[in-house]
């Protein structure tokens, strides 16, 4: 049994060996998750929490989903709700999953959020008002191609690469899915005149992030725990350069600005994400990925631990000597490097 496929595949029987950070600290005001987490330049942070989730844990399966802001500039950061306003906006039905911001030439951001209400998937554009801590709703997006998104990276306005995790929308054909292991998930190209796929045929596409020289794509394939990385073109296509593996489950995908390393959150264990119990919880775990594109890339496992502090860690980000870990559905943590 222990050898069966989705057994394997969700990294079952991996026990978590210990890595610690000495300055970490809980953040006070997340309890629902941190699924996603974006750091601007400037050292303001997005986050999105309260994601619910077909077949994951949560604490407030009731109530919707908010972007929180944090100024990693403060000697003791805290968060903040940022106001959502919008005449065509429902924050009621707000389930926030990925996220990515957009900063055009003037210096607006925009941030560009995966949602799904009534367990749909939209992204919903914002446009950040830093005045009045209000994000701006300014359009849904729906599209066919679009049906079980789970992250996205913004190249414009209303242009981004997102991950499809599942292919099929059906609850009861997408644990099919998953059982078999059919590696049927994909990242699409959205644009307002141009969808279309890009890059197929992954078990559980996840987390995507692009170089900072925008030359490349990264794409966290889950249950196959792989880094790919892509080659972007002129015309918005893909071709995939390699694929790393990371022996644990590889969630969202942040990168360093300055020094173009990977940050990745991923689940050590998928088997007790899936499975929720509260007296053996999923624990956390931070690569460091140095050197992607060379042949030998260098990969720190930055911090770990078996759930006792942090459940299921999905993120992490750094912005000068601060990172920031957060989670599909519990805490989230800060930490001086």
């Amino acid at each position: 049994f222990r050898d069966h496929y989705p057994w394997a595949r969700m990294n079952a029987s991996r026990e978590v060996k210990s890595v610690e950070l000495p300055n970490c600290k809980l953040i006070k005001g997340i309890e629902t998750g941190a699924e996603d987490l974006e750091i601007l330049h400037n050292g303001l942070a997005f986050i999105s929490t309260g994601l619910r989730y077909p077949g994951i844990k949560s604490f407030e399966p009731d109530k919707p989903g908010k972007i929180l802001l944090m100024d990693l500039n403060e000697e003791d950061p805290t968060v903040l709700e940022l106001k959502m306003t919008g005449s065509n906006f429902d924050a009621s039905s707000f389930n926030p999953h990925g996220i990515s911001t957009f900063t055009d030439e003037d210096n607006t951001v925009y941030l560009l959020v995966v949602s799904h209400p009534d367990f749909k998937s939209t992204v919903e554009l914002f446009k950040f008002q830093e005045e009045e801590k209000s994000l701006l709703h300014l359009k849904t997006i729906k599209h066919e191609l679009l049906p079980n998104l789970n992250d996205l990276v913004a190249v414009g306005r209303e242009h981004f690469y997102a991950t499809n995790d599942h292919y099929f929308v059906d609850h009861y054909m997408r644990s099919w899915e998953l059982y078999l292991g059919l590696a049927w998930s994909n990242v699409v190209y959205y644009s307002p005149d141009d969808v279309r796929v890009v890059a197929s045929g992954f078990d559980f596409a996840n987390g995507i992030s692009m170089s900072p020289d925008s030359k490349y794509v990264y794409i966290a394939e889950l249950l196959a725990h792989k880094i790919h990385v892509y080659e972007k073109h002129a015309n918005w296509t893909l071709t995939p350069l390699k694929s790393l593996d990371c022996n644990t489950l590889v969630d969202n995908i942040s990168v360093d600005p300055v020094t173009g390393d990977l940050w990745v959150g991923c689940h050590p264990n998928g088997m007790k994400i899936f499975s929720y119990d509260p007296e053996n919880p999923p624990g956390s775990e931070v690569l460091q990925i140095q050197n992607i594109l060379t042949e030998e890339p260098k990969v720190t496992v930055v911090y770990a631990e078996d759930g006792k502090v942090l459940h299921g860690s999905t993120v992490a980000s750094v912005h000068k000597g601060k990172m920031l870990i957060g989670t599909v559905f519990h805490k989230a943590l800060y930490c001086e490097l």
